[in-house]
């Protein structure tokens, strides 16, 4: 097992480092899509508690049912980045007609390395990953208490002390303030938005790496329909959008370190009601429509 582990850019960075910038990306995805449930109101504003990150307000839903399936979900999104077979992760809004996607949340993490290259840790990613689908969960925990637990991990030795003055190591203060910079703008962007139309919902959803083994058999995911699918290369650009049926609106571009990644908002047409009536009374000629 080796004691660091290069990313792409080629510098070093110490394991139990990589797993706390994986725990810390992790934690800001969570805050995020708190964030973006919040201000979107797709559930009631009543249902969230104020809580501070690094300092920063920032809601959180009281629901443990909710915060279990969040904290599930991105379970799975974790073990996915600690391997590098992520492209994008992206938070998606349901019209509450048909369920069309009307507006997409995209964190693009194609530029994140592979930091646990120990079979062992990825393996223990897995496992956790497994365990806790479906499990019961203690009360949701606050950020404050979260953030107090993941600073402990963060106090470095004398040799990371060395190492980091020799500017090998993760500069946390830059890490902490890219992370709150970018959960900052994506809850200015949201709030902007306002609240989406009554009866919309929200899944979270992953984009994987051209080359990247689907995980096939796995409860955890479900593939979506062919004609969903992202370009065949990471590269690709994508379908030009006709005017008025697409939009995109560019959030942050973080770069903290070993950290690189994009968020933007990518915006569809709301689904024009089918005109056709289902169910005609041609003796008080009302009409019932979908």
């Amino acid at each position: 097992m080796s004691s660091s582990i290069s990313p792409s850019s080629g510098e070093a960075i110490p394991i139990p480092q990589a797993r706390t910038l994986l725990t810390t990306f992790t934690t800001f995805l969570t805050l995020s899509v708190h964030t973006i449930l919040y201000h979107r109101q797709i559930y009631p504003p009543e249902s969230f508690l104020l809580a501070r990150f690094h300092n920063l307000p920032v809601r959180q839903c009281r629901h443990p049912g909710l915060c279990a399936w969040i904290n599930d979900s991105l379970t799975q999104v974790r073990a996915l980045l600690a391997s590098a077979q992520l492209s994008r992760v992206c938070v998606n809004i349901h019209h509450r007609r048909g369920l069309a996607v009307i507006e997409r949340w995209v964190f693009d993490v194609s530029s994140f390395p592979a930091w646990i290259d120990d079979e062992a840790e990825r393996a223990r990613l897995a496992e956790a990953a497994a365990k806790g689908k479906g499990k019961e969960r203690p009360r949701p925990v606050t950020w404050e208490e979260r953030e107090r637990r993941e600073q402990r991990p963060r106090r470095m030795t004398e040799a990371e002390r060395d190492e980091l003055e020799r500017g090998g190591a993760v500069n946390w203060v830059d890490v902490d303030e890219a992370m709150r910079g970018a959960l900052r703008r994506v809850a200015y962007a949201a709030e902007k938005k306002g609240a989406a139309e009554e009866g919309c919902t929200f899944t979270i959803a992953v984009e994987l790496k051209d080359g990247a083994q689907p995980p096939l058999g796995s409860e955890h995911w479900i593939p979506s329909q062919p004609d969903q699918q992202p370009p065949g290369t990471d590269d690709a650009l994508p379908p030009p959008s006709t005017p008025g049926d697409k939009s995109t609106t560019p959030l942050r571009t973080v770069t903290a370190g070993p950290l690189f990644f994009e968020c933007w908002i990518e915006e569809n047409a709301v689904p024009v009601p089918d005109k056709t009536p289902t169910n005609v009374d041609f003796g008080t000629q009302d009409s019932e429509y979908p």
